[in-house]
């Protein structure tokens, strides 16, 4: 292998990649977009399967700060119905099969853990224009400068350039967007919310609507409400009018619903942000060009159901593991990884899929309390 290995996406797969490299003393450069670690905020929080997200933290040698940033107890989660009245109940073994980490956490102790100089912040890519084996793979950013590289991983997320320059498929909007706020100070000034979601996530549904109550580090609830929309819909809204917002996106749940359900909405304290999800169509493809791979999102973006950032998490180490194994050819390693990858994030996409839409179907909430008493066994079969 001749130089560096490039690396596009500082999210959670780069940065695992670029973590377990460096750990075999495999030099990388990560290229980000944002102008630096807290140049936006990272989103919720995210439960670490012990099968998969753990497994490459473990290769990452990082599971003492792993366990340094886990909400013990948020493992717990409570099912309500659109009434209030809880329907189903499933504790917080302390076992940390899913411990619960916050998102910008986890990607701190990840960047901390790479040498000073590993990330390029403030590059977002603007283009890429691949090499044919002779010539080396071009990458073009938005401040006009460029780079050239032998070796090219795509960890660019949802909107990938690079699986774009390869002929990948776009995302697609999937029908349904999540609007967000957050309460704070919660057991103080909103004690009632806060008994309501519990010590981890509380979920209410409806078919095509819901709210998630998820209680984070910090005495901090942060809410989601999940409508199935058209886009104009999220377009039409002025979202920075705060409280006209928030009573206008509980109106949109419909009768029916709990007065103290709906206050962790209305009551938010935040300006609410609207997060339309999008996904890869099932079985997509994309030109596999010597040289370059793709991994978490930018490889097999599903709909959100606990999994893509374990996933993304895998990759990278599974990916880094692969070049150790074989650091003079790449393609070598880069064929044993999708050989892995490919089936395992195919199925993993249909699960996700089908999940997402049994969340909202006619037996909601039912439906997703028994999917999550299913991956609580699936979780401890692969222990």
């Amino acid at each position: 292998m001749n130089g560096s290995i490039t690396i596009a996406g500082a999210g959670l797969a780069g940065l695992a990649l670029a973590r377990v490299l460096h750990v075999h003393g495999i030099a990388s450069t990560v290229y980000e977009a944002e102008a630096s670690p807290s140049g936006r905020t990272q989103g919720g929080q995210l439960d670490i399967h012990d099968f998969n997200g753990q497994v490459a933290l473990q290769q990452c040698q990082l599971m003492d700060e792993f366990h340094s940033i886990v909400n013990m107890g948020a493992e717990a989660m409570r099912f309500l119905n659109p009434g209030g009245e809880l329907v189903g109940e499933i504790p917080d073994d302390g076992e940390l099969s899913n411990p619960e980490v916050l998102r910008g956490e986890l990607r701190r102790i990840l960047i901390e853990s790479l040498p000073h100089g590993t990330i390029q912040w403030g590059h977002k890519i603007a283009s890429v224009n691949p090499g044919d084996g002779h010539r080396p793979h071009v990458i073009n950013f938005a401040n006009g400068s460029s780079v050239s590289t032998e070796v090219l991983i795509g960890a660019d997320g949802a909107w990938s350039r690079v699986r774009a320059s390869l002929n990948g498929a776009m995302p697609e909007y999937l029908g349904t967007l999540w609007v967000e706020t957050f309460l704070h100070d919660v057991e103080k000034n909103h004690p009632q919310s806060a008994a309501l979601v519990g010590s981890g996530a509380m979920l209410a549904m409806k078919p095509g609507r819901g709210i998630f109550g998820h209680r984070e580090a910090n005495d901090v609830i942060h809410t989601y409400v999940v409508l199935k929309k058209p886009l104009e819909w999220m377009q039409s809204v002025d979202f920075s009018d705060r409280e006209r917002a928030l009573t206008l996106v509980a109106e949109q749940l419909g009768r029916g619903w709990a007065p103290e359900l709906l206050e962790l909405v209305t009551r938010g304290e935040t300006t609410p942000v609207a997060r339309p999800i999008w996904g890869l169509p099932l079985e997509h493809t994309w030109d596999r060009v010597p040289g370059i791979m793709l991994i978490g999102d930018a490889a097999h973006l599903t709909p959100p159901d606990g999994d893509g950032a374990n996933w993304a998490l895998y990759d990278g180490a599974q990916l880094a593991q692969a070049i150790a194994a074989t650091p003079a050819d790449i393609d070598t390693a880069f064929n044993t990884f999708a050989e892995q990858m490919l089936p395992r994030s195919a199925a993993s996409s249909t699960e996700g899929y089908q999940s997402f839409e049994q969340t909202f179907g006619y037996n909601a909430p039912a439906n997703l309390r028994d999917m999550m008493n299913r991956t609580k066994t699936y979780g401890h079969q692969h222990q």
